[in-house]
């Protein structure tokens, strides 16, 4: 499972021109899933996620997570991350889950999210989604688990 992990100002996800889900300051995560993923991947990033220190103290070093400053989460599934581009000049996506997987485990690190973290937000699996934000910094991040 992969997590680019952006510190945003604001981020915003539009479907078929309707706001699906917004967040002002926090984090805007991109969450790819692999055929190999499961439950366990899944909880290990979340943890990653909500604790990973990319936001300034007061002496401006990044000591500060999501836990700490209660910013948003905006949650948008993006399997074009776990795409394999070593050779050519086309992605594979043989490493991807299949879709039913991956919404799967997409849904279930959002539920896992909502009961752990607030205010979360969300595109929607599978759709085509238009996402806007203001990177902070810019400071981006890609997590494993």
């Amino acid at each position: 499972m992969k997590g680019l992990i952006q510190r945003v100002t604001q981020a915003r996800v539009d479907i078929a021109g309707q706001c699906s889900g917004e967040i002002g300051p926090g984090i805007l995560l991109l969450l790819g899933v692999e055929k190999q993923d499961g439950h366990e991947n899944a909880d290990k990033l979340l943890h990653k996620v909500l604790n990973y220190r990319i936001f300034s103290d007061q002496d401006g070093k990044m000591n500060l997570s999501l836990k700490h400053t209660g910013h948003g989460l905006m949650i948008v599934s993006q399997f074009t991350l776990v795409a394999d581009t070593r050779k050519g000049l086309r992605p594979g996506f043989s490493q991807g889950a299949t879709p039913a997987w991956g919404e799967q485990l997409y849904d279930y690190f959002v539920q896992q999210a909502t009961a752990m973290h607030s205010p979360v937000a969300t595109g929607q699996f599978g759709a085509e989604m238009q996402v806007s934000l203001c990177n902070d910094g810019p400071v981006t991040f890609l997590l494993q688990s």
